[in-house]
């Protein structure tokens, strides 16, 4: 594992429009982010877990988005989105639970069948640590919200096939 996450700290952000093939485009932004820092093992679980949040700030915004992917402390991945909409969903409305991804994993096994709702649970699955934060009128020149995610460099996760 490279070490110049921690040494040479970088971030990246891709503002997108309100438009269906802005998670298409953010997945194709992150896998080449992460290829050039050498972060490749983090690409399935990145890539699913941030079109997951993008997907959502279409579905439930009518203004854009802004993806923004950044290296933390040793090697760990954190990924944000902004969106237009003030209202945290959960689970990033409170920190996660200690056995929490063993809980999503047993609502995954039980809900086979769904066709949606399952974008936040493979965040509680994929995801190390998350978190959002309501963003006050104009603070920052921005209104909305922030959703962010971490991944560490061996992320606990084979859960992102359950997308497919």
């Amino acid at each position: 594992m490279p070490t110049a996450a921690t040494e040479n700290p970088w971030s990246y952000s891709l503002r997108l429009p309100h438009d269906a093939r802005a998670a298409g485009i953010a997945r194709t932004t992150l896998r080449a982010v992460l290829a050039r820092h050498e972060l490749g093992e983090l690409t399935g679980p990145a890539t699913l877990v941030a079109s997951e949040m993008v997907t959502n700030a279409y579905r439930h915004t009518t203004g854009p988005a802004e993806l923004r992917i950044r290296a933390v402390e040793e090697g760990r991945l954190r990924i944000s989105v902004w969106d237009t909409n003030p209202d945290i969903p959960p689970p990033f409305d409170k920190p996660p639970a200690l056995f929490d991804r063993s809980s999503a994993l047993a609502e995954a096994a039980a809900n086979t069948e769904a066709t949606y709702g399952r974008g936040l649970l493979i965040v509680r699955i994929c995801a190390d640590n998350w978190g959002g934060y309501a963003l006050a009128d104009e603070l920052f020149g921005r209104s909305g919200k922030l959703l962010w995610f971490e991944l560490a460099p061996q992320p606990p996760c084979d859960a992102f096939e359950i997308a497919a």
